[in-house]
């Protein structure tokens, strides 16, 4: 699934019950015009910068590196610690790729609840 895709699917979900997520109110609230957020939606445009994915997902309840991935985009704060140590981090990434979701959760609770 894509980007616009994903976005038109929770969207129209979320309007199945509430009107307030029709296109042109989801574009009044961040900050877009509504055609464009239809093209988007549409995939006749690219996702939008970081800043206005991160309303998107405030609005419609997504998480924020979802919809980033989904954008082939990641966090700035995530892209500046991976640039900070690239080699390991790479390496982490890369050894951890395989590792079942369960696992990987435990692994992240834990580091987690070390570094409080």
């Amino acid at each position: 699934m894509d980007f616009g895709d994903h976005i038109r699917r929770l969207r129209q979900k979320r309007y199945r019950v509430n009107r307030r997520y029709s296109i042109k109110r989801v574009a009044e609230r961040i900050g877009l015009d509504p055609t464009d957020l239809d093209r988007i939606e549409r995939n006749d445009m690219p996702p939008p910068e970081e800043e206005v994915i991160a309303r998107l997902a405030r609005d419609l309840g997504e998480d924020l590196d979802v919809l980033l991935a989904l954008a082939g985009e990641m966090a700035s704060d995530v892209r500046q610690t991976i640039t900070r140590r690239p080699i390991l981090f790479s390496e982490l990434i890369r050894g951890l790729g395989d590792l079942p979701d369960k696992k990987l959760t435990l692994l992240v609770r834990k580091v987690r609840n070390s570094s409080g």
